[in-house]
Parts: C-alpha cells; structure tokens; sequence
C-alpha cells in the first residue's frame, strides 16, 4: 500500500489500544493507515521523529477560538501548532444568536479542527475582559433555548453540546436556574451539557448533583471557595455520588481554576480528572494556563503516569464527545497526530493563585498531522 506519510522512528503512545512502543505511523486518504515496523518504503513523504512521543491527535475539550468574535478568542490555527491540539473543542464562545458567524468566518475556514458546546445564553460569552466581567447568565431574558433547538439541527456535525456557566460571577442572581434550563435543552435535543462552575452561590455540591451521565463538570480542580475537597483535603460526598453516577469531571485550567492545593488532594483520594484541558483563551494563553501541553506538563509534575495524562487528552475526551474516529491511532482513524518533545529537567509551572511547583519533566508540541499532512510546530 502507497502512504502519503510516515512518521518513522517515534515512540508511539496510543492508551486507545494499551501501545507504549518505538514504531512507525503510516497515514493514508486523510486517514490512519497502518502502525508497525519500516513502513517508510515507497511513501511519499516521511519524517524521523526519532526520539519524540507520537500520540493521537491531542484533544483539548475546553477552548475559546471565536477569535475576532469575541473577546476571548485565540486563533485555533496557531494554537493547533503551538500545542499540538489537532481538536479544539469551543465551549460556549458563541450561542444561538451568533453561531452562524462563528461557523462561517473561523469554524469552516480553519485547516484545523473545531467542535462546540453551544451556548444556552443568546449571544455566548459576550462580555469578559480584564475590566469588563459581564456574566451572561445574570439576565434571564438572555437564554435562549427555542432559539438554540434550530441551531443545535442545523449544525450537528460540529455542536457536540450545550454549555451553561454557573456561580457569582457567571450567573449572579439567577443562582443554579440557568442550568436548570440547560439541562432542559439538552434533554430536548438529545446533547449532555458542559457546566461551569465559579465562586459561590451555588455550591459545587448543588452544582454536581443535577448533573447526569456524560454531563461535564469543567474547572473541576477550582480553588477554595468552591472546591470538590473539605479542608481536610476529603473529596465532598457529592462530588463522589457525582461520579459513580458517569458525571465526566474536567479540568478546564483558564485563568482562575486550577489550584495545586486542590489538584494533590484529589489525586491522593483516588479522583484523577477523567479530561485535562486547559480552557486556553486570550487572557490566561500568556499564563497561567498557555496552552495544552503546559497544563497536561502539570500532571506529569503532580506524579500522574504520561499513559495515563496522554488519555485525558486523547481516548477519554474522544469518548466524550462520542467521536470513536477521535483520539487513536487505530487503522481508519482520522489521520491525526500529535509529536511531542517529552523533555528532561526542572521545570516551573504556576497555578492561578501563584504557586509554583517544579516538575522534572515537560511536554512540548514538536508538530501535528491534520487529515494526514504533516503541519510544523510554531
């Protein structure tokens, strides 16, 4: 068989099929071709990533690339690159009155792929910035879930859900109702919801108890207040009965939700996130969060195998957005790959409240295919 390219020479991480060995990648048609041994004969293109980390395409399940749209967006090209994300998954930049926008001017366009939880408030995330902190779940004449049923039907092949913020800053005095009417609109339409919590009111524990199987819980390793853990460093019974109900608990990094205090705690009571993702956006791509690669770094610095870290990006997030062709390297996949530097040393990395913690190793994006063809780092 002729392969349009090969990467040879990598060490191949794939947890969708337990692979954890230096082979070669072989892309055909868009698509994965084969995995094996000297497959680089006859290709039209091969590259030696002797000495990277080959996975499959990185999956970050909690972005912002509504660039120029918003004021949050990034460019999902130029991060696709930087971090190695060949997925970038949107989570409620846009909602049902700007949707088409976003589709037309950065979703089709875009080499890159991009998928979106809608947005159950009108006009998405339409006021955050530094000095400006509007949280779109404050006005009820805002959400729009009959206006987001046609969008949801127009644009199944890339809305994969419904996103909703909750909490003093997002939601403000309607308190826990906005995802009251999410949830709502998820049943209506078959999707599961992305849930964001912030500081409270509602508690976390009110937060997690409405959620249902293969619902996301995102900024899952938040700070005090508003943690999953007491003060003892317990994880709260909630956030337990939440998973053993099939609640998908991410990481979503951005600019406030991630704290090493709370990060160590639940990793020492036996609840590793299910999805790390780093909720990159313009005002946190500089720090704290920067990028996947950086935030899958952190928990390698917090002990967790790379297998596993890897899955958390990969496999799991591809299982949550139901998208079996997603996250593996399995022949007839789609020809997505990630080739990351795994680099030995000392490395700081800082949480949002200004810790830092030095781990000894660090990811870094050394290129991605997309569809097959070979696309170099930033």
């Amino acid at each position: 068989m002729a392969f349009d390219l090969v990467l040879t020479g990598g060490r191949v991480v794939d947890p969708s099929q337990n692979l954890d060995q230096v082979c070669d990648v072989a892309f055909a048609g868009g698509k994965v071709a084969q995995i094996g041994q000297d497959l680089a004969t006859g290709a039209t293109q091969s590259r030696d990533v002797s000495g990277k980390v080959v996975t499959p395409g990185l999956i970050d399940l909690h972005t912002h690339v509504y660039w120029g749209g918003t004021s949050l967006g990034i460019d999902a090209e130029a991060f696709a690159r930087s971090s190695a994300v060949t997925t970038a998954v949107d989570t409620g930049s846009a909602g049902p009155g700007n949707f088409a926008g976003f589709r037309k001017h950065v979703i089709d366009p875009c080499r890159s792929r991009i998928l979106a939880y809608l947005h159950v408030s009108f006009a998405g995330i339409y006021g955050f910035s530094p000095r400006i902190m509007m949280g779109e779940s404050h006005d009820f004449r805002l959400m729009a879930p009959q206006e987001a049923i046609p969008v949801i039907e127009a644009n199944r092949d890339v809305i994969v859900g419904i996103k909703v913020r909750i909490g003093r800053h997002a939601s403000g005095p309607q308190g826990i109702a906005p995802l009251d009417v999410a949830l709502d609109l998820a049943e209506e339409t078959g999707l599961h919801v992305m849930c964001h919590i912030d500081e409270p009111p509602p508690s976390y524990e009110a937060v997690v108890a409405r959620l249902r199987r293969g619902d996301v819980l995102t900024h899952c390793y938040r700070p005090f207040p508003n943690a999953p853990v007491r003060g003892d460093g317990t994880v709260k019974d909630q956030v337990l009965a939440a998973r053993d109900r099939g609640v998908i608990f991410d990481v979503g990094h951005g600019m406030g939700s991630f704290s090493w205090k709370t990060a160590r705690a639940m990793l020492a009571a036996g609840f590793p996130p299910d999805v790390i993702s780093s909720d990159v956006h313009a005002f946190c791509i500089d720090g704290p969060a920067y990028d996947q690669v950086t935030t899958l770094s952190k928990f390698l610095a917090l002990g967790m195998p790379l297998d596993e870290v890897i899955a958390a990006s990969t496999s799991r997030p591809a299982a949550v957005l139901s998208r079996p062709d997603l996250g593996t390297l399995q022949p007839g996949a789609a020809g997505d790959a990630s080739v990351l530097t795994l680099a030995e040393g000392s490395f700081a990395f800082a949480d949002v409240k200004g810790e830092t913690v030095t781990g000894s190793q660090r990811l870094t994006s050394g290129g991605v295919v997309i569809g097959g063809a070979w696309w170099d780092p930033a």
